[in-house]
């Protein structure tokens, strides 16, 4: 029998990490080294001063300085800056990027110069580029089509209830039903991390709960998650905190971990709300449910006049009979008092700001485009809807600073950009909370910050070895200039890209270095792996 001391020592060594051969004083040659930068690794609350090293696409050692033995070919003096795990976006419109077919598109840099070095697509239940259900053609597209950073995607409820049912405002049949979950288990044994919906959008709304329950039990078996940009934000239909539980009964009902998407109370209804929504959310959590959350730091939201003022029955088949009801008198009168309710609740016509490219009415608050017209706000809603098709697009001004700062600090909230054209987060969300809730308003650390935008992340969605800087980690890793990196894009200027990161590699290749786009694209799709045995 061996002595006691001996097979604990043994026991240690199988435990340990395989110590490369620098333990024993060999020095050893890597790909490139990040050199004396203020790291924060993802999960610590505080950084360490030192080095970060990478060969090919993992890193090899994060630590101090002095005890680095390698020697690389490449050195980065990182000395003043912050070195973090890439960001990870969890809530993004990047479909235009996407579907780019040049090389500079695909490049993404709205979130590349922020430092994000993965996004997540098909969310809000939108599906893949063009609306589709196709997540193996969007990770084959990626593979074919070099891409700027990572990405992950989820199976679309909008796109799988269009694709089956249309826009109707009615329940499927059975063998609708069927379908629809055949798409979700398709998608999910596809790669999709998930499913998502988005029920504030038509047709969206018009499904009742235990259907999104049924059609989320697929997702469930296959190891997914719940992603759902709730049924309603704000007062529209069934409230803020009705809606929030509603979610929690979905996964609660279908087995399923819960995240609720670009969480919010919006609109002078709701303003104070956060309290209650935290305090829904927390006994979920205390009764073992998984419940998480995003959030982008602003005030403003992003949409369409559309959603934003229309009642969901005026959009009931899609927008040829939404046309028609707008010529019936009586259908009309009763769209003008829901849409004048809307925008009240909105915080009325100078609160939104209309952002669709192109038009006379561009960057102007619909107030002001109404006074121009000389007609009622509704009115002037009215006729931008009739005149372009979805390109309506406005932000909207209607969160209370005290619920986004109370929701920013729970430790279940992550950050999102919600990234969309017309809307500064596309561009600057990583640097806005930076700025302001960090550096401004001393409303979060440094380190929850980049904790929030990073290993937070990764964790919730079990991604594979992303998130941290640690050895054998996949190096996503952004340098960032702590007094330079800010938001440049703003409300009126809303695309501008940000400034302040220094260096970011993705995958161990330098996507920006000295500030700038090196041109180079080694994103990768990153499949979900499903429940073994669930995909047969």
């Amino acid at each position: 029998m061996l002595p006691s001391t001996l097979v604990w020592a043994m026991a240690m060594i199988a435990l340990s990490p395989v110590q490369p051969a620098f333990a024993r004083g060999t020095p050893r040659s890597a790909d490139l080294v990040i050199r004396g930068g203020t790291i924060y690794d993802g999960a610590s609350a505080t950084p360490v001063v030192g080095d970060v090293v990478v060969t090919g696409d993992r890193i090899v050692y994060v630590g101090a300085s002095a005890s680095n033995p390698y020697t690389a070919r490449k050195m980065i003096d990182a000395r003043g800056l912050i070195v973090a795990p890439g960001f990870i976006d969890p809530h993004t419109h990047a479909d235009t990027f996407l579907a780019g077919t040049d090389a500079t598109t695909r490049l993404n840099l709205p979130w590349m110069m922020q430092g994000v070095t993965t996004i997540f697509t098909g969310v809000d239940g939108h599906g893949q580029p063009g609306g589709k259900v196709d997540i193996a053609g969007l990770f084959d597209g990626l593979e074919r089509n070099s891409f700027g950073i990572n990405v992950a995607a989820y199976v679309g409820f909008g796109a799988i209830r269009r694709a089956v049912i249309g826009d109707d405002d009615r329940a499927p049949a059975a063998h609708e039903l069927a379908r629809m979950k055949g798409l979700v288990a398709k998608g999910m044994c596809e790669g999709a991390l998930g499913f998502s919906t988005g029920l504030f959008y038509a047709p969206q709304s018009f499904a009742k709960t235990d259907e999104v329950i049924a059609i989320a039990r697929e997702a469930a078996m296959r190891g997914g998650v719940y992603d759902t940009h709730q049924r309603d934000e704000s007062s529209y239909t069934i409230g803020v905190v009705d809606s929030t539980r509603e979610g929690i009964e979905i996964g609660r009902a279908a087995g399923i971990p819960v995240h609720f998407a670009h969480f919010k109370a919006l609109g002078v209804d709701v303003h104070g709300k956060a309290p209650e929504l935290i305090a829904a959310i927390g006994k979920a959590r205390s009764e073992g449910l998984a419940v998480t959350a995003d959030q982008y730091p602003w005030e403003a939201s992003g949409s369409g006049l559309e959603a934003s003022l229309l009642p969901r029955w005026a959009v009931d088949g899609g927008r040829a009979p939404m046309l028609k009801r707008f010529e019936d008198p009586q259908s009309l009168a009763k769209i003008r008092a829901e849409m004048r309710e809307n925008l009240r609740r909105r915080g009325g016509p100078d609160s939104l700001l209309l952002t669709a490219p192109g038009h006379p009415w561009t960057a102007k608050r619909l107030g002001e485009v109404a006074r121009g017209w000389n007609v009622e706000p509704i009115d002037a809603a009215l006729r931008i809807i009739r005149e372009t098709d979805r390109g309506s697009s406005v932000v909207s001004f209607n969160m209370a600073e005290s619920d986004i700062k109370l929701l920013m600090q729970q430790p279940w909230v992550m950050t999102s950009s919600d990234g969309s054209h017309g809307h500064p987060r596309m561009y600057a969300t990583f640097p806005q909370k930076y700025a302001k809730y960090v550096l401004k308003e001393q409303t979060i650390s440094i380190a929850e910050f980049i904790n929030s935008s990073t290993g937070r992340t990764a964790d919730t969605f079990k991604l594979d070895r992303r998130g941290h800087l640690r050895r054998g980690y996949f190096a996503d890793v952004v340098v960032f200039d702590p007094k330079s990196y800010r938001p440049r894009a703003d409300y009126v200027h809303p695309e501008v890209l940000t400034e302040g990161v220094q260096t970011l590699l993705v995958n161990g290749t330098l996507a920006v270095e000295h500030g700038k786009p090196t041109g180079a694209a080694a994103g990768r799709g990153l499949r979900h792996v499903p429940t073994a045995g669930s995909c047969s």
